[in-house]
C-alpha cells in the first residue's frame, strides 16, 4: 500500500492527541527524504536528510500530540505473498530488477537505502519501539495494533475521553489507512500535507466531507471498487470514485453492492451490472489485498513513550558519527517533555 503525495487542503483540528501514536515509518522517511535537501550530510559526506527529517517529524509529533505510547511500525515485507497471490499486479511496477530478467526488491533511491539502517540504530538507542511482522506490511502492523488497542479498551469498559483525546492516532502519508478511522472506537488518521506541522486530521466527518463515505470501512469498500493504480490494483473498469461512492450509498457496503448484482437489482444500470459481473474474479480477492490485516503476528510490544534514551552512549556515538546533533537534541527534549 503506497504513500500518497496528495496535497488536498487539510482539515485542521485543535482536538487533543491520542494515547497511542502509530507511525507508518517508511511513509514518513520517504517524505523526509524527498522533502529535506540531500545536501544535509554526515561528516563523511553520506546524506542523512531522511534520518534528520524523520527525527524532526517525530519530535514535532510528540510535542504537538503528547502521546503516552509510541510505535514506529515497520515494513518487513513491502509486497506480501498473500497479496501478490491474490492480485499479481500488486506493486509489480515498483519492483526493481536485481539482474536482467529478475526482480525482487522495492525500488528505493540509492541515497535513501544507506540511511535506513541508521534510522534503525537511532530508534533503538532512543528506546522507541520499532515493530514489524514477517510476511506483512507496516499497514498490517498498524491495523493489528489498532485492533488490539480497541479490543483492550472495550474489554476494560473505557469510555470516550470527553476532551476529545483519541485512543489511537495513526500518522501516515498513505490514504489506504483511512480505512481504520472509527469515531466510536477513538481511531483517527493524521495525514501530513506539507510536513507534520500541517496535518489533515481524518475522522469520519472528514471522510464524509472529502470522499463522501461515512466510515473507514466504507472507504476500504470504495477503494476496492475504484482501484489504485499506484498499488497496481485495477479496480472495476468504468467505476471511478464517484460511482463507487454512489453505489455504496445506495447499497450500504460492498457486500450489498455484490448482492444487488446477483439479484439483478433494478437500481443498478445495465452497464454497472455488466461491469461488476466482468470484474467478479477481481472482486472476490480484492478485499483481501485492500483491507489491512487485524491479526498479523505481532508480539507484545513495550510501547511506552521513552522519557530518556535507552542507550545514551550508543545515541551519543551515532549522533557524532552521522552529524545528527540538532535533530537528536530536539527529539530527546520532546520525549522528556
Amino acid at each position: 500500500m503506497s504513500p500518497s503525495t496528495d496535497d488536498d487542503t487539510p482539515s485542521t483540528s485543535t482536538a487533543p492527541g491520542g494515547e497511542l501514536l502509530l507511525l507508518d515509518t517508511a511513509s514518513l522517511y520517504f517524505r523526509a527524504f524527498f522533502g529535506v535537501p540531500d545536501s544535509i550530510k554526515a561528516p563523511d559526506g553520506t546524506p542523512v536528510n531522511a534520518v534528520r527529517g524523520l527525527l524532526d517529524m517525530i519530535a514535532t509529533l510528540v510535542t504537538d500530540r503528547r502521546p503516552t505510547r509510541l510505535v514506529a511500525c515497520w515494513d518487513v515485507d513491502w509486497r506480501p505473498a498473500f497479496r501478490v497471490e491474490a492480485i499479481p499486479s500488486y506493486k509489480a511496477h515498483r519492483v526493481a530488477e536485481l539482474v536482467p530478467g529478475t526482480t525482487g526488491v522495492e525500488e528505493v533511491p540509492e541515497k535513501l537505502v544507506a540511511q535506513v539502517p541508521v534510522i534503525v540504530d537511532v530508534l533503538a538507542a532512543l528506546g522507541i519501539a520499532r515493530v514489524g511482522a514477517a510476511g506483512y506490511e507496516a499497514d498490517d502492523v498498524i491495523g493489528t495494533l489498532t485492533a488490539r488497542e480497541v479490543a483492550r479498551r472495550a474489554a476494560a469498559g473505557a469510555a470516550p475521553d470527553p476532551s476529545g483525546r483519541a485512543a489511537v492516532e495513526v500518522v501516515t502519508g498513505d490514504r489506504d489507512l483511512f480505512q481504520l478511522v472509527d469515531d466510536a472506537a477513538g481511531v483517527r488518521v493524521l495525514y501530513p500535507t506539507k510536513g507534520v506541522k500541517n496535518l489533515d486530521v481524518v475522522d469520519q466527518a472528514r471522510l464524509r466531507e472529502r470522499y463522501g463515505v461515512a466510515t473507514g470501512a466504507a472507504y476500504a469498500d470504495m477503494a476496492v471498487l475504484r482501484g489504485d493504480p499506484s498499488d497496481g490494483l485495477p479496480g472495476v473498469p468504468g467505476i471511478g470514485e464517484k460511482t463507487a461512492v454512489a453505489l455504496l450509498e445506495k447499497y450500504g457496503d460492498l457486500a450489498g453492492v455484490l448482492a444487488a448484482r446477483e439479484a439483478g437489482d433494478p437500481g443498478l444500470t445495465a452497464t454497472q451490472r455488466r461491469r461488476l459481473e466482468e470484474a467478479a474474479s477481481y472482486l472476490r480477492v480484492a478485499p483481501l489485498v485492500v483491507r489491512v490485516a487485524p491479526d498479523a503476528p505481532v508480539g507484545e510490544v513495550d510501547d511506552a513513550l521513552p522519557r530518556t534514551p535507552a542507550d545514551p552512549d550508543a545515541l551519543a556515538e551515532l549522533t557524532e558519527r552521522w552529524g545528527l546533533g540538532t535533530s537528536v537534541r530536539r527529539l530527546v527534549d520532546a520525549l522528556g517533555g
